[in-house]
């Protein structure tokens, strides 16, 4: 018995090992002078490269990339394999390169990400996106919203009342306290921004 479940749990290192990968030299290219530069507090060795599967906002099977530090990469990929598992649909899942590492209009194409070397929403300390440790998920449908209540995004006012509902595939995206995507971050030691007090981040989870 004791030799199944350690030939189970090899199993299971070895497929979610296949699904993570090293930042190459190809890949760190790519980076460099965009999300990453020489004064960020990871080094391009400590990140992986997470390779997930998820359900679009159109219903269709997706395979996303995220950026994350190593010594998480095997509980995001969990994370998410579970976020598929109860049909949690997110709009795209691409590494913020594409968009030259501006936050903003990653965040206009409503875009799932995580690593990227850049300072905290109004602060001089670096967020935690830049260590690899925070997600921002569904960003358009879980804005940032300010201690006025409002938001930078026009797309995200109409979610400024939380509320999730079965309309629109999207309006089961938002995030709320009771969502089980919410707690399935929290599972495994994640904080979510929409338990802030004095400003609400609700796409963003970190640990």
């Amino acid at each position: 018995m004791k030799f199944y479940f350690l030939v189970v749990i090899f199993i299971s290192t070895y497929l979610n090992a296949s699904n993570i990968k090293l930042i190459d030299e190809k890949y760190a290219n790519k980076m460099l002078g965009l999300t990453y530069h020489k004064e960020c507090p990871v080094s391009l060795d400590e990140l992986r490269i997470v390779n997930v599967k998820y359900l679009g906002f159109d219903n269709n099977i997706y395979l996303g990339d995220i950026i994350v530090h190593k010594d998480l990469a095997f509980e995001v990929f969990e994370i998410f394999k579970e976020l598929f598992e109860i049909s949690y649909a997110i709009k795209q899942i691409i590494p913020i390169e594409k968009y030259n590492g501006d936050d903003f209009a990653s965040i206009e194409a409503d875009n799932t990400s995580a690593f990227n070397c850049r300072k905290a929403e109004g602060s001089q300390k670096y967020s935690k996106h830049s260590y690899g440790k925070a997600i921002d998920l569904n960003p358009l449908e879980n804005p940032y919203v300010y201690s006025n209540g409002t938001t930078s995004h026009e797309a995200s006012q109409k979610y400024l009342i939380r509320k999730s509902n079965d309309d629109s595939i999207e309006n089961k995206a938002v995030l709320t306290s009771s969502s089980k995507a919410v707690q399935i971050f929290k599972k495994y030691g994640w904080k979510w921004g929409g338990d802030w007090k004095n400003i609400k981040d609700y796409q963003h989870f970190q640990k």
